[in-house]
């Protein structure tokens, strides 16, 4: 059985070979573990392995794993990437460096009044149902734009970029399609004076087609953890 240390290392393999077939520098790619579902020691291999960048969905059991390795607090980036209720938002506030998954501006505004002035602003991702996709979370499209100039005016948040969780596709062409019309919506806010530097995008199956299309990070778990069961 591959180790988490050894799986770490194929995946970071696979965002360099695509990177480099696109043309990109790799480094320009964060690599998010999502630990979601896996227990702590789990995530403690990783940070032994050199990861640094987790995703969690689910806010109690992220707390357990964050109060656990919180001796290496300054070496973690944590990052929520789950959807968000209002009565969550305070811890999510107080103990995340990172919320991929704001699609309302109702909890933009909650994040931003409970987020600790002694901490550095939230770092912000919005998120956008790219291709309309009625189990999905995230904001349309077209109401991207207002919402990501109302988010860039709170004053603890800091606009980032944009999260997408596309359908699965079979193709690989497909797949660059819809994470190229994240990108160009990006590319849109960027036209309208909105400063967005983050394309949170691409999972386990599909990062090589995020890559290409310009993701600056990817969301990988089961290819580094395994199966959920």
């Amino acid at each position: 059985m591959s180790s988490i240390a050894d799986n770490l290392q194929r995946v970071r393999r696979r965002i360099d070979r695509a990177a480099l077939d696109s043309g990109r520098d790799p480094s320009a790619i964060r690599l998010i573990a999502v630990s979601k579902s896996f227990p702590q020691q789990a995530v403690a291999e990783a940070v032994a392995a050199g990861q640094r960048d987790f995703g969690e969905s689910y806010v109690q059991e992220a707390i357990v794993k964050i109060e656990a390795l919180a001796a290496q607090r300054a070496l973690l980036q944590w990052h929520f990437i789950g959807p968000l209720q209002s009565n969550k938002a305070r811890p999510v506030a107080e103990r995340f460096d990172w919320v991929h998954s704001v699609d309302r501006l109702k909890i933009a505004q909650r994040l931003s009044e409970l987020r600790p002035a002694q901490l550095p602003p939230l770092q912000v991702c919005i998120q956008v149902n790219i291709d309309g996709q009625a189990s999905k979370h995230g904001v349309a499209p077209a109401d991207a734009p207002a919402l990501a100039r109302a988010v860039a005016g709170l004053p603890r948040l800091r606009l980032r970029g944009l999260m997408s969780i596309p359908a699965p596709m079979q193709s690989a062409a497909g797949q660059r399609e819809v994470f190229g019309r994240v990108a160009a919506l990006a590319a849109q806010l960027r036209d309208e004076g909105i400063a967005v530097d983050t394309l949170s995008m691409g999972m386990s199956d599909d990062l090589e087609p995020a890559v290409a299309a310009g993701a600056t990070m990817v969301r990988v778990g089961t290819a580094i953890f395994g199966r959920r069961w």
